[in-house]
């Protein structure tokens, strides 16, 4: 059976995360009806991350097995037809190779956390960003996520329930920035490493902004991470303004680079 790489990007807000369940809409549900309309019985995909409720993504990656041959431009196609009207789309397809698969294949995980600081609420990113109605200071934050970075026991930083098999773990990258908003301003947090704890991200996120609102010194994280103690982590922050920005393979499918 040919196997495609899909690359999806979705708005998380509806769905009760990328993984199907019985009685919750999800992503993974939305893309294997819309492949049921093209083929009978077609197997389950396997996706790059299990994203949670509510968390977006621009470039998830899934895999699937067809029984016909199809042209990668017009599968890519037809897929979007029978998605619709679901916040969901298909933005590239390739042909790989049966030893391809999207979640053991990939080498880096890449994420966006957009955080909109200003008093007066958004509107047209409602649902997209996490929303603090305070000030908030770029450089202590940078400093703080320098703590984070490299490989250390990430305990504190991982949900309870993770069902990782070990809490070490090896950050590549936390690259956060400011950008201009209307009435206030927008951080993005840039993280990327070969794999992520259950709610790491959210609770970088959620820690650091606390760093930023001055209610935390950038040496407090260096003392949260080495407690190695879920207790002694910031607040989880909510999962609006979380992405799954993109997904590392050699070679990648879709010639991203």
């Amino acid at each position: 059976m040919p196997r495609y790489a899909l690359k999806i990007e979705y708005d998380g807000t509806p769905f009760s995360g990328w993984q199907r369940q019985a009685d919750q809409p999800s992503v993974q549900g939305a893309v294997e009806r819309a492949l049921s309309r093209l083929e009978s019985d077609v197997p389950s995909i396997a996706a790059a991350g299990r994203t949670d409720a509510g968390v977006h993504a621009l470039g998830q990656v899934a895999h699937c097995d067809l029984r016909k041959d199809w042209d990668p431009f017009r599968l890519a196609q037809a897929l979007n037809y029978h998605l619709k009207p679901d916040p969901v789309s298909v933005v590239a397809c390739a042909r790989v190779g049966q030893d391809f698969h999207a979640r053991f294949s990939a080498h880096e995980r890449r994420y966006l956390f957009r955080l909109v600081s200003r008093r007066a609420p958004v509107t047209h990113d409602r649902g997209l960003v996490w929303q603090v109605g305070h000030p908030l200071a770029l450089a202590p934050m940078q400093a703080a996520a320098r703590y984070l970075l490299g490989r250390h026991d990430f305990t504190t930083f991982r949900a309870s329930l993770c069902q990782a098999a070990s809490p070490v773990k090896t950050l590549d990258a936390l690259e956060i920035s400011e950008h201009p908003y209307p009435g206030g301003a927008e951080f993005r947090f840039h993280v990327r490493a070969r794999s992520f704890l259950h709610n790491q991200v959210r609770s970088f996120v959620g820690t650091l902004e606390r760093v930023g609102a001055g209610a935390w010194a950038p040496e407090d994280v260096k003392t949260a991470l080495e407690a190695r103690n879920r207790a002694a982590c910031g607040p989880v922050c909510p999962p609006q303004g979380l992405y799954l920005a993109g997904v590392g393979y050699d070679p990648d499918p879709f010639g991203d680079g």
